[in-house]
């Protein structure tokens, strides 16, 4: 069997881009050329999945990542990894317990992905960027040494921001009729959203790097190339539908709604904790997020390219 580079997370929309990307990297690499990946999905069914399966060097498992014991990492040889963990209120137990397992399994190197670099803070009133700050803070322990590690922190994923817009514009070829465009987004504050198979096209050029002290304890911001504000993403929907929009709602929360119901308010969580979810744009709105917050690294390294109207375009494909 030969080393692994595993991937948890991997029909996710951050897994997808490290899974396709690496297999390229590795090909021209020194220190890794050896590696095989393994992307985990908890169904090899899925369509994700049997899409990524047919990629040339890598292997498609299906496990549950927060069962995987530091038994089952010696067995695969897994070297380094890819994170995309959770947002739910257990995040904290369940990815402390796999860094903890892969430090066991001597695992050398770990990307994760974290959330918005402002909201990385013990004090941040949405309870996951606590928890992000939280494994940072643990994986920074001396204890954790001997696991070298990188914290991903992007400031905003194109598919979520730009939600309210493509639903908007979806609705409006359907029927031909407008309801209130309601956007995530601030009427004025510039974001540099990011297309997420961007950030993982980044974390495959670090796991596939030669030496990866370098990049050890770091946090790279990471944002699209262009910003974008509540305003121009109106503009953007009126080229869109050939019409003037006529009521918009900025700083909208709303869409979430149903989805946070459905995912996270089962099994007794509590509501006031899992509602914190809809004061993560706090800072964008205050535009602190923007593009020129970029690491130099990731400018560096693997460059984001797609701008906010090539990211719309996409989503409405």
């Amino acid at each position: 069997m030969s080393p692994t580079i595993l991937i948890v997370g991997a029909t996710g929309n951050t897994g997808r881009g490290v899974v396709s990307t690496l297999p390229k990297l590795l090909a021209t690499s020194n220190a890794v050329s050896n590696h095989r990946v393994i992307a985990l999905t908890r169904s090899l069914n899925g369509k994700v999945a049997q899409q990524l399966a047919r990629i040339p060097g890598v292997e498609v498992v299906e496990q549950n990542w927060v069962e995987i014991t530091a038994d089952w990492l010696r067995e695969h040889e897994v070297e380094r990894a890819f994170i995309a963990p959770h947002n739910k209120p257990n995040q904290f137990a369940e990815e402390s317990a796999f860094h903890l397992t892969a430090l066991q399994a001597g695992v050398k190197y770990v990307v994760r992905i974290s959330t918005a670099a402002r909201n990385v803070r013990p004090d941040c009133a949405t309870y996951y960027a606590r928890s992000h700050w939280a494994i940072e803070a643990l994986l920074s322990a001396p204890e954790f040494s001997n696991l070298q590690w990188t914290s991903l922190q992007p400031n905003a994923f194109g598919s979520f921001y730009l939600y309210g817009a493509t639903e908007f514009i979806k609705q409006y070829r359907k029927t031909g009729k407008q309801d209130v465009l309601r956007l995530m987004a601030a009427k004025d504050a510039p974001v540099g959203i990011i297309d997420p198979d961007e950030i993982g096209v980044f974390a495959a050029h670090l796991l596939a790097q030669d030496d990866v002290s370098v990049h050890n304890k770091a946090k790279y911001i990471l944002n699209g190339p262009e910003d974008v504000t509540g305003d121009q993403i109106v503009k953007m929907v009126e080229q869109y539908i050939g019409v003037q929009v006529e009521r918009v709602s900025y700083k909208d929360m709303s869409p979430l709604d149903s989805y946070i119901e459905s995912e996270y308010l089962g099994n007794d969580q509590p509501k006031n904790i899992v509602w914190s979810i809809k004061r993560a744009l706090e800072p964008m709105w205050e535009g602190k997020s923007t593009a020129s917050t970029t690491s130099k690294e990731v400018l560096e390294i693997a460059a984001p390219k797609r701008t906010p109207a090539q990211i719309l375009q996409a989503l409405l494909e």
